[in-house]
């Protein structure tokens, strides 16, 4: 019984196989081999995929509107995230401008915070990292091509838990943040004023009476003054002469 199985099922491959067209050219074969059927497949799931994707759209625009703002703004920022070239052109920028400032008056944050930044640079220490969307730049240890055994063994490397305490910047949508915001009011000494009292060591915007004050007495300063009569000053021989024409003696 089971050898006859078997010649049953011999018997049908020969017919199939007698059956099957023989490749009558190399481009019918080409048609035919496992990278060509391989490919078709490939190109049928995608097809699929957009076809579900169109018919997923149409059915919920909510969905699919905030699915194309969040793609949208991912290549966005990808695209407008600044380099390592970028930082460096920034710092010069800020070094520069406070260095045409005199000490006097330059901000000690903005100032301690772009000195520091200056050293790291010239150390070779300050490393730039991007992760997409956004760049960082953070410092090392050691300078990556110093010769010291420390700076080349990857056992001593900076471990990735490190990395948030060395972060300092952060680049995203075409600025760097943290820089930005050390030289706000860069030219604003506060050690200038700590010894003021503390009323007047808080400004605060002018209100509207304020204004229009300002306004009114600039308006004022421009009229004409109105001046009175002069007096005429009177010499010592004038004053003289009167005083002996009132000192005349009266008849008997």
């Amino acid at each position: 019984m089971a050898s006859l199985r078997v010649g049953r099922r011999m018997l049908s491959a020969a017919a199939d196989t007698a059956a099957a067209p023989v490749p009558s050219s190399r481009w019918d074969r080409l048609k035919n081999s496992k990278a060509v059927r391989w490919a078709r497949g490939l190109l049928s799931d995608y097809k699929e995929a957009c076809r579900d994707i169109v018919v997923g759209s149409w059915e919920r625009p909510v969905k699919a509107s905030v699915y194309a703002s969040l793609l949208g703004g991912s290549l966005a920022c990808f695209y407008t995230k600044p380099d390592h070239a970028s930082f460096e052109a920034t710092l010069l920028e800020c070094s520069n401008t406070l260095g045409l400032l005199s000490p006097w008056i330059r901000n000690g944050t903005s100032n301690g915070h772009v000195q520091t930044l200056v050293k790291l640079h010239n150390e070779g220490r300050l490393q730039h990292t991007s992760l997409g969307v956004l760049s960082l730049v953070h410092h090392s240890d050691y300078d990556p091509d110093a010769t010291l055994y420390e700076a080349q063994c990857s056992s001593l490397s900076t471990r990735w838990r490190e990395l948030p305490r060395r972060i300092l910047d952060v680049g995203f949508v075409g600025r760097w943040w943290v820089l930005d915001s050390k030289m706000k009011d860069y030219d604003v000494n506060e050690d200038e004023f700590k010894h003021l009292p503390p009323h007047m060591q808080v400004t605060a915007p002018p209100t509207v009476q304020e204004v229009e004050r300002s306004e009114r007495l600039h308006k004022e300063s421009w009229l004409a003054l109105e001046g009175g009569e002069e007096e005429v000053e009177k010499s010592p021989v004038n004053r003289k002469e009167e005083s002996v024409g009132e000192e005349k003696p009266t008849p008997a």
